[in-house]
């Protein structure tokens, strides 16, 4: 048994388990998105509460996965694909815990809404809810599966996003000038649709570290590309 076999062994070891650790981050990530949105949808105070204290264990998982990652570069002092590796996994964390963050943002203001008369114009937000979390989870996969080609369509969906929440946003402006007295409740809604929105950019980013980690290609800033002198 060579000392760098062994070497490579615990290395492997370390790296599954850095990558274990962001999976269970982006399930735990993915169960508060959906219970902001219970909370939202069904007016459940509740829900809103679990999603809020949930958070915690997000936050300690990204903590983890630091010091585990900056672990591991110290000690293998990984090169080349190995090093993409560890360094997008703790990027990738980073990401996560923003979207949980989101997740929270959204039960606090659907606990408010809670407590006025339910406003119809909440549902609205359902199909976006929808277009969000399956760009987040496709991130992932994408991620888990070093699925460049997946990775490669989030972007343009995450467009179809920010499309979402301007419609959005029209349709609540028009909203709130045929009914003033309820104009709190509608500002609600409309950061609601912009946290969405917000959860789209970073499951993009997710994607665009699943595809460096993959292949070494950097596809952000596509049409902003600098001409090197």
């Amino acid at each position: 048994r060579t000392m760098a076999g062994h070497i490579l062994r615990d290395f492997d070891r370390a790296l599954d388990s850095l990558r274990a650790d962001a999976l269970m981050m982006a399930s735990l990530t993915d169960r508060n998105l959906q219970n902001s949105m219970t909370c939202l949808l069904d007016r459940d105070a509740a829900i809103c509460a679990v999603t809020i204290s949930d958070e915690a264990e997000i936050d300690a998982l990204e903590k983890k996965i630091d010091r585990d990652g900056v672990e591991i570069l110290r000690r293998f002092q990984p090169v080349a694909s190995d090093l993409r590796q560890v360094v997008s996994t703790m990027k990738i964390g980073g990401n996560l815990e923003r979207i949980a963050d989101q997740a929270v943002k959204i039960a606090r203001r659907a606990r408010r809404l809670t407590l006025e008369p339910e406003l119809d114009e909440a549902i609205v937000l359902g199909p976006m809810f929808i277009e969000s979390t399956a760009l987040f989870r496709d991130s992932i996969r994408a991620y888990a599966d070093a699925d460049t080609d997946l990775a490669r369509t989030l972007r343009r969906r995450d467009r179809e996003i920010d499309r979402m929440n301007h419609d959005i946003a029209d349709n609540l402006t028009a909203r709130m000038a045929e009914q003033p007295d309820r104009i709190p409740d509608y500002l609600e809604l409309l950061f609601i649709a912009r946290h969405l929105e917000r959860v789209g950019d970073h499951a993009k980013n997710i994607g665009e570290d699943a595809v460096y980690t993959a292949i070494a290609e950097d596809i952000r800033h596509p049409n902003n590309l600098l001409e090197v002198a």
